[in-house]
């Protein structure tokens, strides 16, 4: 499942404490519940309209909410070279307008409806969401069959600059985000995964409204698309509404597959990035198989990660954070969903003063421990009743469930998300041993670090550079919508929620400050 940690000494007692509660509960809950019986997808409506259409819906009575989501199987991963970003762009370009809709009027009347809406690109997806209430959810229905099928945005120039500008904010003025592109890219050489979601600034630069009208005209079409509801409403009531709403549809052209792949790597590779930063950093990445190509393993990997990296209890966090001083903190991330072979990466800052390589040995010194010595029963169990306390925990959003119907229906079934909880469960020390010693060694790795040039330019006095383009806050889906709004419950793993998928792989859509009401 996909998965990023962020750790800082300060939390560490009182972190440890709630996540060994968290996995108690969990594991009393597994226990009374069955992992055999969980369910999770037992009560889903499926159904395939005329034009290729899927339609999942579930029905969750909790609170009177619901989600409405609007997946696309495109992504990054369907571009080719010189023409990178072109998803990202089309998303933004999804709320310039339609043949009937003014720009932005679209999200004007999903606010007068007391809702809330947006959209993010992945390497392998695009999703447009809306939570509202209930007795409103006619009202997303309506606007998305429309775009879908009258897409007509104005203004390209403008939004092409505001898609470069947010590159320049978020990559090429932010060193942790351009050390990752940089070492994905070094990682990548032949999978579409080589460029990054917001695609290359000089291609973004070449981009063309026609380009765009292309590319939708491909991609956003029924055939190519899957619905995913959940709240309270009445699935077939809804199922109709949608019916009636996008069964017209045409499809265009049927979408090319996209069939690169990326060869075994037979030796250790190294980047380094000289980027203005306030402190060096490096990332470590070995290529590891996703859940589709090998699930057993990807389990493996998610519970060696937990052991790893995943939280203040982990080894390199009690190693290299607290007991050695070396590093700020230990992100650790693995999408075990991704529709093509992955990474298993690890990264962070280093304290002033503290040498990379030096840094990187300390991780080495962990990984060789963990290929070589068995865990213990009791880290092992620990690590799995972590992993599926995020998982379960998940559930308690409609947003998060939809997240992941979606996801696993892309993958190719939605019902594959039921045997998450008892892949987990079967996970051995020797599992955890196996894939250490199969996929983190040196010769599968990448190694990428950054070497400071000097302080960022907005720690200079200037201010941000690139200009003066504000970013909306983005809402929170992971909230359940109650008139008024709850307050929203933190994502955790296994894409049960929007904090994991909108990070430096996905990217969500951005508003100048002119268009936020």
């Amino acid at each position: 499942m996909k998965t990023s940690v962020r750790s800082d000494i300060a939390a560490h007692t009182r972190s440890t404490v709630a996540r060994y509660a968290y996995a108690l509960t969990v594991t009393i809950w597994l226990a009374a519940a069955g992992l055999a019986h969980a369910g999770i997808t037992d009560a889903v409506k499926f159904q395939t309209l005329p034009n290729g259409l899927q339609v999942l819906l579930l029905e969750n009575h909790k609170a009177p909410v619901a989600t409405f989501n609007v997946f696309y199987k495109v992504g990054s991963r369907n571009e080719q070279f010189g023409k990178t970003g072109i998803s990202h762009l089309c998303e933004h370009l999804m709320f310039r307008g339609t043949k009937k809709l003014k720009p932005e009027e679209f999200s004007n009347i999903i606010q007068e409806n007391g809702g809330q809406d947006n959209a993010f690109t992945e390497s392998d997806l695009t999703d447009y969401f809306e939570v509202i209430n209930r007795d409103h959810l006619d009202v997303p229905i309506s606007l998305e069959a429309d775009r879908m099928a009258n897409f007509e945005p104005k203004g390209f120039d403008s939004e092409k600059a505001v898609v470069m500008e947010e590159r320049r904010l978020r990559t090429d003025d932010n060193p942790e985000d351009a050390l990752e592109e940089v070492t994905k890219a070094q990682a990548y050489l032949a999978a579409a995964y080589h460029w990054p979601v917001i695609g290359w600034m000089h291609d973004i630069q070449g981009l063309t409204l026609q380009d765009a009208l292309n590319y939708h005209g491909i991609y956003y079409s029924p055939q190519n698309a899957l619905i995913v509801a959940v709240g309270d409403f009445d699935a077939d009531k809804v199922m109709k509404q949608i019916g009636e709403s996008f069964g017209a549809i045409k499809n265009g052209p049927k979408p090319p597959p996209a069939t690169a792949e990326e060869p075994p790597q037979d030796g250790e590779r190294h980047v380094v990035l000289r980027h203005a930063a306030n402190l060096p950093a490096f990332a470590v990445a070995y290529h590891v198989p996703n859940y589709i190509r090998n699930p057993k393993d990807s389990f493996a990997l998610d519970v060696a990660g937990e052991i790893l990296a995943e939280g203040k209890s982990s080894r390199l966090y009690k190693d290299l954070v607290v007991d050695k001083r070396m590093i700020l903190d230990i992100d650790l991330g693995y999408d075990s969903t991704a529709f093509d072979p992955s990474l298993f990466w690890m990264s962070a800052q280093m304290r002033p003063g503290v040498k990379a390589e030096d840094a990187v040995a300390a991780i080495d010194k962990q990984i060789t421990a963990l290929r070589d010595r068995p865990v213990s029963a009791q880290e092992l169990q620990k690590a799995k009743n972590l992993v599926q306390a995020q998982f379960v925990f998940g559930q308690d959003s409609v947003f998060n469930e939809a997240m992941q119907l979606g996801i696993y229906q892309l993958l190719g079934d939605y019902r594959m998300l039921d045997q998450y909880l008892p892949g987990i469960d079967k996970v051995t020390t020797a599992d955890v041993q196996r894939v250490a010693k199969q996929y983190l060694v040196d010769s599968n790795r990448t190694v990428g670090v950054l070497v400071p040039t000097g302080l960022l330019p907005h720690e200079q006095g200037g201010g941000p550079a690139g200009g003066a383009v504000s970013h909306a806050l983005m809402m929170n889906p992971s909230a359940e919508m109650l008139p008024p709004v709850a307050s929203a419950s933190d994502h955790m793993r296994a894409l049960i929620g929007v904090a994991s998928l909108i990070g430096a792989a996905s990217l969500d859509r951005d508003v100048p400050a002119g268009e936020v009401k």
